[in-house]
């Protein structure tokens, strides 16, 4: 099963804020210990509005990520589970670009987990 959008999958945590033929701006939220369900991003700009730290999982592969507020970076194509493993909320900005993007494969095992 292909992994669905984030807000589609997980709508009290990710909202859009702006989407055109270009890009779609994504804003998440949330609280300590808070999880997302498996989904998928296309190529994008995280911009972390708040102290990030997270714990990204697909298969058996897993990544903790912990980022400074508008510690900008680049997201290659991606699916993932999330969970905030930190003590604060997090709030993070994603710019998903339309033109261009690759989708990730379903099947890949090497595709990138977490933020370049």
């Amino acid at each position: 099963m292909t992994p669905a959008d984030p807000v589609l999958t997980d709508p009290g945590l990710y909202r859009v804020l702006l989407e055109n033929d270009h890009v779609r701006v994504l804003e998440y939220r949330d609280e300590p210990g808070d999880a997302t369900h498996l989904h998928r991003h296309p190529d994008s700009v995280m911009i972390p509005l708040a102290h990030f730290r997270r714990r990204l999982t697909v298969d058996d592969r897993q990544a903790e990520v912990e980022l400074e507020p508008l510690a900008v970076r680049w997201l290659d194509a991606q699916r993932h589970r999330g969970e905030n493993i930190g003590d604060t909320a997090s709030h993070a900005l994603f710019v998903e670009l339309k033109t261009g993007s690759s989708a990730p494969s379903a099947t890949s095992s090497t595709e990138p987990l977490g933020p370049a």
